[in-house]
């Protein structure tokens, strides 16, 4: 359980607003005998989310009213956690999987420019990243290249790039991570731990899949192989986020402590990069 300063400290935000949640009922923290906050560590999920929101420019009005609102309809924090909530101009929209809606209307929304624009996305990043070379003649990189755009405006066209990069070099690790990481978004743990794999095997110190793998074992309900992975992540402030998790579930209160703080640590260092 964690006391009111250790939340602000941990998270970024300020005790004030952290006791503003409390009041408006979207938490519900114990109290210890004389009387003051503790919040459990699920209490701290849901801040980050609410951090997030503000933070993406939502307004602290906004993001009640929508935290509200989810809550209403999700069963869970867990399943709160895994949606993307961002701003859409005025709006706060939610993505889960391919739906999006806007959270106060609860109307279903898609953004025109961007269909407009995946009709022929995949010539349009041939020519940004390729410099007009016809197919045949990008490399792995190039190929690479391609794939991140494609995941801005078309991501269903996506991992066909990645695919093209790997089969060009074995080695591109990054191409291996990125793929990976869509076929876990689509469910397919098994295609995603082998491409996780690919890159580690290429360069062994590669922090991100290491982490990524390590979401695997965690969806998998394995723990330790979980843990084992996000320690060879040792930069990435998730994984201290996530190990922190883990060693609560285990009891170990000393060492969620720690990876609290390497998590808040990082999380500072990123804000001012």
């Amino acid at each position: 359980m964690y006391s009111t300063r250790q939340v602000s400290e941990l998270i970024g935000m300020k005790p004030t607003r952290v006791r503003h949640y409390v009041r408006r009922h979207l938490l519900r923290p114990a109290r210890s005998t004389r009387g003051h906050y503790r919040f459990s560590f699920q209490d701290v999920v849901l801040l980050r989310t609410a951090k997030g929101m503000t933070d993406a420019s939502i307004s602290v009005r906004q993001a009640n009213r929508a935290l509200q609102k989810l809550q209403k309809e999700l069963k869970s924090i867990e399943t709160l956690s895994a949606v993307r909530i961002f701003a859409h101009g005025n709006a706060v929209v939610v993505r889960e999987e391919d739906h999006v809606w806007e959270v106060e209307s609860g109307q279903m929304t898609m953004d025109f420019d961007i269909q407009a624009v995946a009709s022929n996305v995949a010539q349009i990043a041939q020519d940004n990243v390729g410099g007009g070379k016809a197919p045949e003649e990008l490399n792995s990189d190039e190929w690479y290249n391609i794939g991140l755009d494609l995941e801005e405006i078309d991501p269903h066209q996506a991992p066909d790039a990645y695919r093209q990069a790997v089969l060009l070099d074995p080695e591109n690790a990054d191409a291996h991570v990125n793929l990976g990481r869509l076929y876990q978004l689509e469910g397919d743990l098994k295609l995603a731990r082998h491409h996780y794999q690919c890159a580690l095997a290429a360069h062994s110190d590669h922090e991100l899949a290491n982490y990524n793998l390590g979401t695997i074992f965690d969806e998998l309900e394995e723990r330790q192989s979980a843990a084992d992975f996000y320690q060879r992540a040792p930069s990435v402030p998730d994984a201290h986020y996530n190990l922190a998790r883990i060693c609560e579930l285990e009891g170990d209160e000393l060492s969620t402590k720690r990876h609290l703080r390497h998590y808040q640590r990082l999380v500072q260092l990123e804000d001012l990069q």
